[in-house]
């Protein structure tokens, strides 16, 4: 079997896609010869096969990685590892249309807006290559006879399980803090979207990396997956994904070496008007905040919240806006919602809609398969819900939103809490006061105030409760790859 295919996409890019494992540097079968196909959402047909990683590989990259760790990549001084971040982010700039292009191709996401993710991903390999030389200790003073100090090491070998939602900007979300501070990779992409991955790695051997420093494999998660967050010589796993798949990971980790865990998870997140909002720029946000990527987004503000002077002028409003998103192929350059990423997201969407609309709930709009063929569903949002109602407290992660009206800031802050969750929430207001408040009563990572998904590499991301452990983004996630040691020297100046 090849390790290669030639792919045309509807725009007219033609490129080589590669398909093998990418293990030092090198793009190699699977040792057992597994492959699994590839679907594109948009038609249910099959793009390529690529190769699958069984524990075996797994074993073989993270040895690979070991030996980078220890050897080579150990010898690089950290302004080095930020012009290696840097080279890679210069070409992801330089091959933006081809990895926007794979990416609506695999993922069904619109190909503009594919193309944001990259430069997006390109931003955050670029502010973490600017943060690898400048990852300081601290002289601490504890009496005139000691001398003391503290140093940020690299932890090692880093297992990083990513998304189908947003593959490119989560390979770049783990890959850029993890080497700025001197780890080396195993990367596993999502089943379902594993080429812009591949793609990428190609971009790996081009910018220099030495061999093992970065290590791609594609794989399914129940082995692939458990292999990495098990593996006795994997010394942090960083998973994003469900929150049931986080807890597996975690209780794989501590049943293994015990080895460090962040969790970027789930979340049901709700998305506050007050009556005296910006009614138009609120409508705006809350339609992106919910519909943006096809509702696949783990920070989807699918709560929401209108107070209930403009409660009814908002619903009618808001229907009218809903009716503009257009839904369809992905490379069609005014398309703004393109397929759920595969069947089964696609049936576990409807089924909430089915259940919805069970439990009573009303349908404001949508509701309903788009088209015949591929997997697009209607921008959808019901009324009439309750608090206890399912699709109020599961995460759908599609285009699915319920709306609900609330009376005080006080109702607007405990129904807001009123989940499990707590990665994102965010609130419309033209009062400083409100705004503050209310956001500091909020239980979530992240709070937005008259925006929504507005996420930059500088700030942390991150969630409370059961929506992650640790973050990701900004200074902040450095520390979710370094450890600290304390060396203390006595000078001579004590005696047992």
């Amino acid at each position: 079997m090849s390790l290669t295919q030639t792919i045309e996409l509807p725009n007219g890019v033609k490129y080589e896609q590669p398909l093998g494992l990418f293990i030092n540097n090198e793009f190699v079968k699977s040792v057992d010869g597994g492959t699994f196909e590839v679907i594109n959402p948009c038609n249910e047909k099959v793009i390529t096969s690529v190769q699958e990683a069984s524990e075996k590989d797994v074993d073989i990259a993270v040895k690979a990685a070991r030996a980078a760790f220890e050897g080579p990549w150990s010898q690089y001084e950290p302004s080095e590892r930020g012009k290696l971040l840097n080279k890679l982010a210069d070409l992801f700039e330089a091959n933006v249309l081809l990895l926007a292009s794979v990416e609506a191709l695999d993922n069904g996401k619109g190909v503009s807006i594919a193309h944001g993710d990259v430069q997006v991903a390109a931003n955050v390999l670029r502010y973490y290559g600017g943060w690898a030389d400048k990852i300081h200790g601290k002289v601490i003073d504890t009496s005139p006879g000691n001398f003391n100090y503290t140093k940020q090491e690299p932890i090692g070998v880093c297992g990083q399980i990513i998304p189908w939602n947003f593959p490119l900007l989560m390979w770049s979300w783990k890959i850029g803090p993890a080497i700025a501070t001197g780890n080396v990779v195993v990367i596993k992409t999502a089943e379902q979207t594993p080429l812009s991955g591949l793609v990428a790695s190609t971009l790996v051997k081009e910018a220099g990396f030495p061999p093992g420093v970065i290590n791609t494999i594609s794989g399914i998660g129940r082995v692939a997956g458990a292999a990495l967050s098990s593996h006795m010589d994997v010394d942090k796993v960083a998973f994003t994904g469900s929150t049931i798949v986080g807890r597996l990971i975690l209780k794989a980790a501590a049943d293994s070496n015990l080895k460090k865990v962040t969790l970027e998870l789930g979340g049901k997140s709700p998305n506050i008007v007050f009556n005296d909002a910006n009614i138009e720029d609120a409508i705006s946000w809350v339609n992106f905040g919910i519909y943006f990527n096809h509702g696949q987004c783990c920070c989807a503000g699918s709560r929401i919240y209108v107070q209930e002077g403009i409660y009814d002028k908002f619903v009618a409003a808001f229907k009218e806006r809903i009716a503009k998103n257009v839904v369809g192929d992905p490379f069609h350059p005014d398309t703004f919602q393109g397929p759920q990423v595969s069947q089964l997201q696609f049936d576990r969407i409807m089924s909430y809609i089915d259940h919805g609309k069970k439990e009573g709930a009303t349908v404001e709009t949508g509701g309903e398969r788009h088209g015949t063929e591929g997997y697009f569903i209607q921008p959808t949002l019901f009324s009439g819900v309750r608090e206890d109602m399912k699709i109020m407290q599961e995460e759908i992660f599609g285009p699915v939103a319920s709306i609900a009206k609330f009376k005080t800031t006080d109702d607007a802050v405990r129904i807001g809490n009123n989940t499990n969750y707590g990665l994102a929430a965010a609130l419309h207001t033209t009062d400083l006061v409100t705004a503050i408040n209310v956001s500091n009563r909020l239980k979530a990572g992240t709070v937005w105030v008259n925006t929504y998904n507005t996420l930059h590499h500088a700030l942390p991301f991150g969630g409370f409760k059961e929506s992650g452990i640790g973050r990701e983004l900004g200074k902040a996630a450095l520390a979710c790859y370094t450890q600290t040691k304390t060396v203390s020297i006595n000078l001579g100046g004590s005696k047992y």
